[in-house]
């Protein structure tokens, strides 16, 4: 297993990949302490990818991510994983609207974004409460980095 450790404005970031794909990304809150078996990714591999494309996210344009994911545990975990993919960047849905897309329910959706091991590359942080509400956000900082990916995107993405 391949571990990597990026910077970024909203704390480091721990990737851990098997060598064909990636198997999470961690945003690390601030009192945590970065494992010694993280570092610099190394090139080429699906880590350095991510990496680059995570750095892309923060300080460039960015389009897309297309990386090579770890699958989600069942058919429906995939259907909602694409469904939180696919909402654009800068703009957010509700847990019942996406629920209501997906044929699913907000508690499968709040379980789907619970359980999201790719926090930024599946941007569960676009999913939000009713009227609104930011709702939950279990990565890094909690409400905080939420607030925070969200305000980035509305900017056009760069810092």
């Amino acid at each position: 297993m391949t571990k990597a450790c990026i910077s970024s404005p909203i704390g480091a970031i721990l990737i851990d990949c098997d060598g064909t794909q990636l198997c999470s990304i961690r945003i690390v809150a601030d009192e945590e302490v970065v494992p010694a078996a993280y570092r610099h990714p190394l090139a080429g591999s699906p880590a350095a990818e991510a990496a680059r494309q995570l750095d892309a996210y923060f300080y460039n344009s960015f389009n897309a991510f297309c990386l090579p994911l770890a699958p989600a545990a069942s058919p429906r975990g995939e259907k909602l994983r694409a469904a939180i993919v696919a909402i654009p960047a800068g703009e957010t849905l509700s847990y019942g609207a996406l629920a209501r897309l997906t044929q699913s329910s907000p508690r499968a959706i709040g379980q789907a974004c619970a359980r999201n091991r790719f926090p930024i590359i599946i941007p569960c942080h676009r999913v939000v409460g009713s009227g609104g509400g930011i709702g939950h956000y279990s990565a890094g900082k909690g409400i905080i980095t939420k607030t925070w990916l969200l305000d980035h995107e509305r900017r056009g993405g760069l810092l």
